[in-house]
């Protein structure tokens, strides 16, 4: 079997549309960033279109919480680096980390924690992994030792001396 990669990263392009007048990103539009690149990083990597498993199963992940530190701006027209990780997950649930860079990942613009709840459409309730996404989630996550999400952004943000 081949072996997957624990953390899955892509390259954005900052848009004039979804900035604020000062030419930095929206704070609103940093969530649809970092979401829409993991989707795109898990159907590379993963071969996992959640879109298809909606129309075939009926089922899908649904966001139960996010949590966002906006640590630095990200600028207009601004190549970004988006890096995502799955953190924890559950018979039911996972929480996955994804952080938004300059494009050298030199400066860390924001980190969001958001966890998902898998859900069946039909019977409209929560409903568990099947036995095949348990073992992708064994094989992909990459646990991080911070319990809390104030506890993790004080582990990534640099320290001044």
């Amino acid at each position: 079997m081949k072996t997957l990669a624990k953390v899955l990263e892509s390259k954005a392009k900052i848009r004039f549309q979804d900035c604020d007048p000062f030419n930095h990103l929206n704070n609103a539009n940093y969530i649809n960033y970092m979401i829409n690149a993991r989707e795109d990083q898990i159907e590379e990597n993963y071969q996992l279109d959640i879109f298809k498993l909606v129309k075939t199963q009926g089922k899908a992940w649904v966001v139960g919480s996010n949590q966002i530190a906006y640590l630095k701006p990200a600028l207009v027209m601004e190549t970004v680096t988006i890096d995502s990780q799955l953190i924890r997950y559950d018979q039911n649930s996972l929480t996955v980390e994804i952080k938004m860079w300059n494009e050298a990942k030199s400066e860390l613009k924001a980190v969001l924690w958001s966890t998902f709840v898998h859900f069946d459409l039909l019977k409209q309730k929560r409903t568990n992994h099947s036995e095949d996404f348990m073992q992708l989630f064994e094989n992909v996550v990459n646990s991080v030792s911070s319990k809390s999400f104030e506890e993790r952004i004080l582990q990534l943000k640099p320290q001044k001396v």
